[in-house]
């Protein structure tokens, strides 16, 4: 069995993987998944159509879609799996289109070429992945949300609005 794309590297355990590496990887699994309408497509070009999914438009990650009216689409103890520690829990192509909104699996199936069928399979394998990598490790984004709000008890306080 071959190792993880996101298994801890003894060379830089400890450091946050780049967000710009995090894509390339999530586009390397896209790439290689079994469905034949992702193998011809170009990693790069993958990597900027993830960027444009989920990233924040300044290198980072934009986790608003994954938390905000979790409580609404029942999708918490999905998402809540891929933030915190331990094994993420699968989610489906429906679910994945109801996190994401019609509309960006739509226009990432459209930059790529491919269908939203095919879309929606490799999203629903590579999404929890990415999530969960880039919430992991100190320094990393988690850190970054929970100085923005204010801290754990802020956190705590937004995460019990939403699951109400």
């Amino acid at each position: 069995i071959a190792p993880s794309p996101f298994s801890p590297n003894p060379l830089t355990k400890g450091k946050r993987m780049e967000i710009a590496d995090l894509f390339k990887v999530g586009a390397s699994l896209i790439q290689s998944n079994s469905d034949d309408a992702t193998t011809e497509l170009n990693v790069d070009d993958i990597a900027k159509a993830l960027e444009g999914l989920v990233g924040n438009g300044q290198g980072g990650v934009n986790l608003l879609p994954f938390v905000s009216g979790l409580g609404e689409n029942g999708l918490g103890a999905i998402v809540g799996s891929w933030l915190a520690q331990g094994e993420n829990k699968a989610i489906s192509s429906e679910e994945i289109t109801t996190l994401l909104g019609a509309d960006k699996v739509s226009e990432f199936a459209s930059t790529l070429g491919i269908s939203e069928e095919s879309v929606k399979s490799a999203l629903a394998e590579v999404i929890p992945q990415v999530v969960d990598r880039a919430t992991s490790g100190e320094g990393g984004i988690m850190d970054e949300m929970l100085s923005n709000a204010g801290g754990p008890q802020g956190a705590m306080e937004m995460l019990g609005k939403m699951f109400r």
